[in-house]
């Protein structure tokens, strides 16, 4: 085996201090709470240590550096974000084969001319400042855009003239995903705002307070008036959405991650500017799909748990009305565009794309170039096109352009590939578990390549927040499979692949059946001889990170190598930390009595039996990720490390100016990947196809 085999004595000396908390009257031992201090000098000292103990092993692992120059190779293609349009301007994102990061543009419709309004090569030398979100004015003139530094979720908000090139003098501070949406007349944007962060702690303190402000150009942050306030509930998020006729303001209202919202209306054409409650309860999920006139349409689960499209008059808030039923297929998005309702739904978690008209009959479906996933849809009410993204395992995300009247479909712009996409192949399966669940399971290998007991295989899941995992691209998928290796995307309950139920069966105190899914599929990988515990590894990301933490941990047995990154592992204190708080939607609450047994009986940091034979572990995360805070992953490392009664190496891999995944430059981001892979392969004891 090319990977190399540790003891005790090769990993990093962890401090265990003696602290011990009574949580319901339970004695919870927490040893490793001083790696929460992630700037202390004696927790960076205790990253640097793993870190160059993690690059020592990585780095003579024969192949990594092959790997490494194949990513180069499969990533020369063009990343196309999809475009919003505005007075015939379309405005998008654009990453070229050789760029580190996106940059936003504008064409024509034809989407061809191309000008470049801010890259942000030249905003950084290292290539860590990347653009978060933008949203051009009515008018097209002006555009407001956000950028991140280092991958964090904190936004600086500018203005651009988009015909001059030269920024405003507004410059709005300390905000996240705040959605901001242009006042008719361009004269300012409502956006969703944030109360600034002790600057000690900006990347580890919990949310602070939102708010739903208006900022008027030309004026300082802080004259920024404010619409909605929730100063004792940090869980509220408003978002706000100016109707395409500059009539209605729809002012959503999220409760952290829950799948429920209120919904607001300001008619601005009104003098007094109340807000009226169109759905003053969280009860189900309302979003605003649209408008004509003062007819608004909303997507919605109310009596619907697969989903449907309903319409309210604006001057009768009482006035609900059915335009598209309920079907087979969860609707996941919907926007309405030249009097139609285009839908992205999902049928067997496979998309597809319904359109109907104004009065829900259905007309057409738009043609899709294959079985895969529409992550994004976008359209603007008064046009005719919608513009959507298609990406399935071996595709990179495309867009496409639908012109609603005529059915057409084209692409927006075409990407030329570097490699064959038919060299490879998808099935479909479908697991029953013990209960008697069905799980769909995609398995995807080059042609060519047998499943059996010799086959190294990876599987991925992650089951939470509603989450559908329907065939999409990742550039380390992709890389898997053309090194040779089998995957294996298994869609889990907690997901949202079958709308509301297959969500709540995963959530809280239904969260085990996550992992138990999740294990079911892996013993079918065994049972069934399309791969071999040696050759089986398991990966995930965020809840993901989560899943493969916890199932390592009830099943350490099961995998021959286990990849948990930027996961959220400690699941007594998430949510102190960051944006934590918001994920009690899905996890429950530890402060809760009867949720602390449930999350105590599957954290994976206090579910780390000492003695146990562990697998190859490569634990990562990254020094600015204010969603899963880093700590997270230190303390599980620190936890396995003293735990591993094997050979097998546990190794943490700490990204440095880089967060949660989004924003990260295209070197940093095939680094990680041929990391994760060349260890991966070497703990499998297989060889790359290179």
């Amino acid at each position: 085996m090319a990977l190399r085999r540790l003891d005790s004595a090769d990993y990093p000396q962890t401090r265990r201090a003696a602290q011990e908390d009574v949580l319901h009257g339970v004695r919870v031992s927490d040893p490793y709470r001083w790696l929460e201090d992630v700037d202390a000098p004696d927790t960076e000292a205790w990253v640097g240590a793993q870190n160059e103990l993690a690059r020592s092993v990585l780095d003579e692992i024969p192949f990594r550096d092959r790997i490494r120059r194949r990513l180069d190779d499969l990533a020369q293609y063009e990343v196309v974000g999809v475009p919003q349009e505005a007075a015939g301007r379309l405005f998008f994102t654009l990453q070229g084969p050789d760029e580190r990061q996106a940059s936003l543009v504008w064409s024509e419709a034809d989407g061809q001319d191309v000008h470049r309004l801010i890259d942000p090569e030249d905003l950084s030398d290292d290539g860590t400042v990347s653009i978060t979100e933008f949203a051009p004015s009515p008018c097209g003139r002006l555009v407001v855009y956000g950028l991140a530094e280092a991958g964090s979720d904190w936004q600086v908000l500018r203005v651009l003239d988009v015909d001059s090139g030269e920024h405003c003098s507004d410059r709005i501070e300390w905000v996240k995903f705040p959605g901001a949406s242009w006042a008719p007349d361009g004269s300012g944007f409502y956006y969703g705002g944030s109360e600034t962060p002790p600057p000690e702690d900006a990347l580890k303190s919990a949310a602070t307070p939102r708010s739903l402000r208006f900022h008027r150009l030309g004026d300082a942050q802080d004259a920024d008036g404010t619409l909605l306030e929730f100063p004792d509930d940090p869980q509220l998020l408003p978002y706000a959405r100016v109707t395409a006729d500059g009539r209605y303001l729809v002012i959503a209202i999220f409760k952290g991650t829950y799948q429920e919202n209120r919904i607001g209306l300001i008619d601005l054409e009104s003098a007094d500017g109340e807000i009226v409650d169109l759905v003053p309860t969280f009860e189900a999920t309302y979003g605003f799909v649209g408008s004509e006139g003062s007819t608004l349409y909303f997507l919605t689960t109310k009596d619907a748990p697969l989903g449907r499209i309903v319409a309210v008059d604006a001057a009768d808030p009482g006035s609900w009305r059915e335009v598209v039923a309920e079907s087979e297929g969860t609707i996941e998005q919907a926007v309405y565009v030249g009097g139609r309702l285009v839908l992205s739904t999902l049928r067997d978690a496979v998309a597809r794309i319904p359109v109907h008209d104004g009065d829900g009959r259905f007309l057409h479906e738009a043609e899709l170039p294959g079985a895969g996933s529409v992550p994004f849809l976008e359209a603007r009410e008064g046009g005719r096109t919608a513009y959507f993204s298609y990406g399935d395992f071996v595709h990179p995300n495309v867009v496409f352009a639908h012109d609603v009247s005529s059915g057409e479909t084209r692409p927006f712009r075409e990407i030329g590939l570097p490699y064959d996409r038919t060299a490879f192949e998808t099935e479909t399966h479908w697991v029953e578990t013990e209960e008697g669940v069905k799980i769909p399971v995609f398995l995807t290998r080059k042609r060519g390549v047998e499943a059996g007991s010799e086959t190294p295989t990876c599987l991925y899941g992650y089951g939470g927040f509603n989450i559908a995992l329907s065939p999409h691209f990742k550039i380390d998928h992709l890389s898997w499979l053309d090194l040779g290796g089998q995957l294996a995307v298994a869609c889990l309950r907690g997901g949202g692949e079958f709308g509301r139920a297959w969500h709540e069966a995963g959530v809280k105190e239904n969260r085990p059946n996550v992992f138990a899914d999740f294990i079911a599929v892996a013993e079918w990988l065994v049972e069934t001889k399309r791969t071999s515990i040696p050759k089986l590894s398991i990966y995930g990301r965020s809840n993901g990170g989560l899943l493969v933490g916890a199932c390592m941990t009830k099943r350490p047995d099961l995998f021959g190598a286990c990849l948990p990154t930027v996961g959220v592992l400690d699941m007594l204190r998430f949510h102190l930390f960051t944006v934590g708080s918001f994920w009690v939607s899905d996890y429950g609450s530890p402060d809760d009595p009867a949720m602390f047994p449930v999350l105590h009986g599957y954290s994976p940091v206090h579910n780390v039996d000492e003695g146990t034979k562990f697998p190859p572990t490569l634990v990562a995360t990254a020094d600015h990720d204010d969603r899963v805070f880093p700590a997270h992953s230190h303390k599980f490392t620190a936890a396995l490390q003293a735990a591993q009664s094997g050979d097998a190496p546990i190794l943490l891999r700490v990204d440095v100016r880089a967060g949660h995944g989004l924003g990260k430059p295209k070197g940093k981001l095939l680094d990680e990947v041929a990391d994760r892979w060349a260890f991966a392969f070497a703990a499998l004891d297989a060889e790359p196809d290179l």
